[in-house]
């Protein structure tokens, strides 16, 4: 019992210790996704094609996942504050580089660094939590966390289209200023080093091969929806990051001190909950991509309602993720998982019967619906997987989760995206009736990983507490 009283660090306030890293988290999970609604207008400012502008969202996931892997390293070479504020100050200066960018070579070089900051931030936010926080207190804890992750991109088209329906694209970035420079002044006050800096060997080949491995599967993936999965830079990139993943994991497994402890899949319920993270995820960013598209191309309505409408889920989204982590604290993961899972498949089996008469109402329902389960199943997955590992590991397993959600919800928007067209095309009739067609076929795989990711909610196995 007294294990459960004490943190396994102590600090002297752990809730303020957290506000700079739940900031940070916010504002870089918050930028993932609040371009999508802006890239029209920046095509039209920038004079350029439909698949350059995507590098402003891809280009930021592909630095994310390539700095995630080396957080660990990061993290035993630095204090926890060096990194923190490091990164911080860094999506400052990204921030301000995109809002005075006057052509879009700048704005994606703003961009990139400003994905620097939040693959450095986001790791150490969950693996911080583990280490100050006693075992009774972590549910709670990670569903703030969770809560940060989930709502942040929910809400993303929402501000983003009210914004633009007033101000220019520029208050986008400058936008995400004064919630950094709060983080920072916390990060200076507040926080304290967690872990010991150990400063192992840095193996380069290792990074390299992360680096190349990570690159080749984003690239490869968010090119799929311009050229074809079978297209040879697609197929090229693909196969090339797979390969030299392959060959960074058997590396990792081998070295006696790794820059990532893959080890860590042998322990069965972090193999689980990791694994139901990855799926959870990939439902959140495939439905979240198509929904605002539905919204404008099948039921036909200006882009500042979308982001209205889309703004009750958002809302769901956030109440449901700090409750979800209060019921890891009380039942353990595998009923709220299950129940979530569940939850998230009827609200998609609601979308898939949508047509493009579909009232307004009954879209907010369903949404809200799929907002309700998808955290729910989150916030004790993600517990129950680092719940499993012990010390150090923890940053490993942080790690390893934040960089697999970069890399799933690049392949899960592209194969969302894939089963758009190929749905579109086979329909036929208006151009609203055959995107709606396009619509439901997204939706179908949305269902897929749902019905996956139900079958392996019932081998969690609730630890003893």
């Amino acid at each position: 019992m007294e294990n459960a009283l004490q943190a396994r660090q102590q600090v002297s306030h752990p809730k303020l210790a957290m506000v700079s890293m739940l900031l940070g988290a916010f504002v870089g999970m918050f930028s993932e996704t609040s371009l999508n609604i802006a890239l029209p207008k920046l095509i039209a400012v920038f004079q350029v094609s439909t698949a350059t502008i995507q590098w402003l969202v891809t280009g930021y996931m592909l630095i994310i996942g390539i700095i995630l892997p080396l957080s660990s390293i990061i993290t035993k070479w630095f204090t926890t504050r060096q990194v923190i504020i490091f990164a911080l100050v860094d999506f400052i200066i990204g921030a301000c580089i995109s809002a005075l960018a006057n052509n879009f070579s700048i704005l994606l070089i703003g961009r990139m660094i400003q994905g620097i900051g939040t693959g450095l931030i986001l790791p150490l936010m969950f693996a911080v939590a583990m280490q100050i926080f006693p075992p009774k207190e972590i549910g709670a804890v990670m569903g703030m966390c969770a809560l940060v992750i989930m709502f942040a991109p929910a809400i993303g088209p929402t501000l983003t289209g009210l914004i633009l329906a007033k101000l220019s694209w520029q208050w986008i970035f400058w936008l995400f200023i004064p919630f950094l420079l709060v983080a920072l002044i916390f990060a200076i006050t507040s926080l304290e080093n967690v872990g010991k800096l150990t400063k192992p060997h840095v193996d380069v080949l290792s990074i390299l091969e992360s680096a190349v491995g990570c690159s080749g599967i984003v690239i490869g993936a968010s090119l799929a929806s311009r050229d074809g999965w079978l297209s040879l830079p697609v197929l090229g990139s693909l196969i090339i990051g797979i390969i030299v993943l392959g060959l960074y994991a058997h590396r990792q497994v081998h070295l006696e001190n790794p820059i990532l402890n893959l080890r860590i899949f042998k322990i069965p319920e972090f193999a689980i909950g990791s694994s139901l993270v990855m799926l959870d995820f990939g439902i959140i960013l495939s439905t979240m991509y198509l929904l605002p598209m539905f919204y404008q191309n099948g039921l036909l309505l200006p882009v500042a309602l979308t982001g209205i409408v889309m703004l009750p889920g958002g809302v769901i989204n956030a109440l449901t993720s700090a409750f979800a982590g209060r019921l890891y604290d009380n039942i353990g993961a595998k009923k709220p998982v299950i129940i979530g899972f569940i939850i998230a498949l009827i609200g998609t089996v609601m979308l898939a019967f949508t047509t493009p008469s579909t009232s307004i109402a009954y879209m907010i329902v369903a949404h809200i619906i799929l907002m309700i389960g998808c955290p729910l199943a989150m916030s004790p997955s993600q517990t129950s997987a680092l719940n499993a590992l012990s010390g150090m590991e923890s940053g490993d397993g942080s790690t390893i989760m934040n960089t697999m959600q970069q890399v799933i919800g690049a392949l899960a928007t592209a194969l969302a995206t894939s089963f758009l067209a190929l749905g579109s095309v086979t329909a036929t009739g208006s151009t609203a009736l055959r995107f709606t067609n396009g619509f439901h076929y997204g939706i179908y795989f949305a269902i897929a990983l749902i019905v996956v990711a139900i079958l392996l909610s019932f081998k969690i196995h609730d630890q003893r507490r």
